[in-house]
């Protein structure tokens, strides 16, 4: 099963990452609470992320949501 992701702010779809794509993006970034359904990812975070060994799909799917912006929330769900 995918994972979907939208943006926060308005709900559109940005895509779906695989299972271990999210747990990629998860285990790399800082969750504020153990509710937390949310990040910040801006351009350096996909560098950072990339850089990290995150996959082809999982960085382009970043790049794409982030796309000339200063960077944008995005939330997940699980179905």
């Amino acid at each position: 099963m995918s994972v979907r992701i939208t943006d926060k702010a308005n709900g559109a779809l940005l895509g779906h990452l695989s299972p271990e794509d999210f747990a990629f993006l998860a285990g790399q970034l800082e969750e504020e609470s153990s509710r937390d359904t949310d990040y910040f990812i801006n351009r350096d975070t996909v560098d950072m992320l990339e850089a990290a060994g995150g996959s082809a799909a999982l960085v382009g799917l970043l790049r794409t949501a982030v796309g000339a912006s200063e960077g944008i929330d995005i939330a997940w769900e699980n179905p």
